[in-house]
Order: structure tokens, then sequence, then C-alpha cells
């Protein structure tokens, strides 16, 4: 993490930007021209609407779904998770509780306002580069684990239900999490808990960060999260259930995730990347964001050592 205690400059939340009703973004948002979203990049039209990444069955815990999962995370580093076990109810409600508290009067959020020292709580740029080129997106940062960086007191009040529906979210994907670090495992011909104790076992990073883009006037200008591969080791993330926005760089191309109801998309880290001996890929993506509609998302991060 970054050892500064406070950012380098005055902090805008990208949501009040977009509700201001500008009809152009701001300079400090606009990426130089080989980081934007332009089709030319893209495979055609024609060509994307077969292509989408992976998806596993997860309702079984035999040899056909070892297989699958590993098969997914060789060549793509990423799949959809279907039948994973997590109840689809607790799906909506997470995703509902953190679009009502982005919705929130910003005072309200301003409460929860985070710092570059650990990152926990409401934020809005990643980085501390005085003058960087900034991402179209706002987000919320907490720890699930080890449980000595686990406080409620950060996490929001408000709406009253979210810390209940986040500490029921969490242990069931704490739960899945380790069921994926199992296939992984046995995808190599290892036993199930060896990647497991790779990352400490009960001793490893799990934090969540849920992402929220809000409507961009000027989307081909800019990314809602710039190109990267995760840190960590394997990343859960719920997407937004109507609009789309990931983007998974494969081959020379980048491939628009396209939504599987209910599903979870999980995708290696470089920390597995590295355990695995490159078996398995940890893969480049990126975040577009558009005109219409506003999107949310929950990332939820297993990750060696204690701090995400």
């Amino acid at each position: 993490m970054d050892c500064l205690k406070e950012w380098p400059e005055t902090i805008v939340r990208v949501q009040s930007i977009s509700d201001s009703g500008a009809a152009v973004i701001p300079p400090r948002y606009i990426k130089p021209l080989a980081d934007r979203p332009c089709p030319a990049n893209e495979f055609s039209e024609d060509t994307t609407s077969k292509i989408n990444i992976p998806v596993v069955d997860l309702s079984a815990d035999d040899a056909h779904t070892i297989s699958a999962v590993s098969a997914a995370c060789r060549e793509w580093g990423f799949f959809h998770a279907v039948n994973h076990g997590v109840n689809p109810e607790l799906l909506h409600r997470a995703r509902e509780v953190w679009r009502e508290f982005f919705h929130l009067p910003m005072e309200a959020k301003q409460v929860y306002a985070n710092s570059p020292k650990t990152y926990e709580g409401y934020g809005s740029r990643l980085g501390i580069e005085k003058g960087a080129i900034l991402d179209w997106g706002d987000y919320y940062f907490l720890h699930f684990f080890p449980l000595h960086l686990k406080s409620h007191e950060k996490w929001p009040a408000l709406p009253p239900s979210l810390r209940e529906t986040v500490d029921e979210y969490g242990r069931e994907l704490v739960r899945l999490s380790e069921r994926v670090m199992g296939f992984l495992s046995m995808g190599m011909g290892l036993e199930e808990g060896r990647l497991r104790k790779g990352f400490g076992d009960k001793e490893a990073g799990v934090c969540m960060r849920v992402n929220y883009y809000p409507k961009c006037p000027q989307p081909d200008l800019t990314l809602g999260l710039s190109s990267h591969s995760d840190p960590g080791g394997i990343t859960l993330l719920l997407p937004d259930n109507k609009v789309k926005g990931l983007q998974v760089r494969h081959g020379d191309s980048w491939v628009t995730v396209k939504p599987v109801a209910d599903s979870f998309i999980i995708n290696i880290g470089d920390q597995v990347q590295v355990l695995s001996n490159a078996t398995y890929r940890s893969v480049e993506h990126r975040v577009v964001v558009n005109s219409n509609a506003e999107r949310l998302s929950i990332a939820f991060f297993t990750t060696q050592g204690a701090i995400c």
C-alpha cells in the first residue's frame, strides 16, 4: 500500500461529475489514444457475437469440474461460474445495498472517505501520483481477513441492512473461494488443499472492492478501470446483472464479457500464476463505461499474506 496519509490532490467524486450533467469529461479522465476503448482494437461485431469467456458449472466437485476449471484458467485466466452454491437472492441483496449506498447524499458517503494509507473506505482514485490520468469510477474497499483488519465501524451504517448483508456475503464467498482453490490445485495433480496452504490457509488476506461506474458523457475517451492484471491470488467478481463493461485480453484483442445470469466471473491473479509456475494465467482486463447507464460490480479478492 502507498504510505501517504493523505491524497496529493483534492478528491473529486466521479459520480458528482456525472450527476452535474456535464457534456464533456474533465481532461484528467481522458486516456491516451492507445489506451482508449477503440473498436479498431477489438474483434468486429460479427466475430464477437459468439465469443465469451468459458462457462463452468460448479454444481459437482468431480473430475469434470476440475478439468473444466483448469482448462479455462490455462487458456483464458477467466471463467463464468454457474451453479456455484451461493443463493441468487443474496447476490441480489448485495447489489442492492451497495447501489443504495452509492445513491445516498454525498455528505453521508463522505463520512467514510478513504486515504492512501490503507484505501479502506469510500474512494475515487488508485495511486498517489500527482497529476495522474484517472479512471471513471468510484469505489468502496473493505477487509474481511485477517480479523485484526476487519472493522464493522469502517463499513457503511446505511442502508441499515448493509453490514449484515456484507457479512453473510463474505462468509459465502470465502467458502466458494476455498472450493475454487481446491479445483485449481487438483487441476495440477496436487492435493486439494495445496494452493490454500500456499496462501497461508486461514491467514490469507480477504478483501472486497465495490466498483461504481457512473454514466459517462464521452465513454470513448476514458475507462472505468485501466488495463491491469490482479496482483492477488484469485478474484470472484459479481458483475452488474444488466450492464456489460468488463473486457478481457485474449490474444491481440479485447473481448467484452457477456452477462450470464446469477454467475460469478472468476479470474486468476499474479500470485496464483507464480505459484502454479504459469500453469494458470493472470490476464489483463479493463472496464469500459457508457453514456446510458451506471454500472456496479463487487470484486472479492483472496491474497497471499495479510494485506490485499
